[in-house]
Formats: C-alpha cells, sequence, structure tokens
C-alpha cells in the first residue's frame, strides 16, 4: 500500500538547502523504482521548493519513515517534522482507478 509523505522546510535553510539539494536530487533518483510520485510545494512567489511531497510505494509504515529519515534533507536538518499517511488511489491519470 503507498504513503504519502509530506514536510515543509524549517525556518532559515535555503541556503543549506541550495548546497544539499544535488544529494537530495540523487538520493530521490536512486528510488524511483518505488517512488509513484515526487515534488516539491512551491510558494506563491517564488521559484525554489519549501517542502515536498512523495508517494512510496512500500508494504509497511517504518519503510517509509526508513525513506524519509535517510532523505540527506532530514539528516541535514532542512526539515524537522514530516507525516506519513497510507494512501489508496481514486482517480489516476484522468480516470477513475
Amino acid at each position: 500500500m503507498p504513503y504519502v509523505i509530506t514536510f515543509i522546510d524549517d525556518d532559515g535553510v535555503i541556503e543549506k538547502k541550495k548546497e544539499i539539494r544535488p544529494i537530495h536530487i540523487e538520493y530521490v533518483s536512486g528510488n524511483t523504482h518505488r517512488i509513484l510520485a515526487s515534488g516539491g510545494f512551491f510558494p506563491d512567489d517564488d521559484n525554489f521548493p519549501n517542502g515536498g511531497l512523495i508517494i512510496l510505494d512500500t508494504e509497511s509504515r517504518q519503510e517509509a519513515v526508513d525513506y524519509i529519515e535517510n532523505d540527506p534533507f532530514f539528516l541535514h536538518g532542512i526539515f524537522s517534522k514530516y507525516t506519513i499517511r497510507r494512501w489508496k488511489k481514486f482517480a489516476w491519470d484522468g480516470k477513475r482507478a
């Protein structure tokens, strides 16, 4: 069952995030085989993300916890809180699932 993981960046981390971002992108790229969707949250007035959403296809909540807590953004203090929720699709790609 997929899990949706969301997080918002902590305050004052934008410069640090810019430094860590290539490592984060490498981490996400290495896990695309189990990611159904992933992307950043953007403020209305900026073009740099300040959080994100991941839909991770995994069998257990613990696997989702392990994924997010090994993300370089979490490890380097870009965000300190996240949410994880089980998810079941109802509609997908313009069609009811």
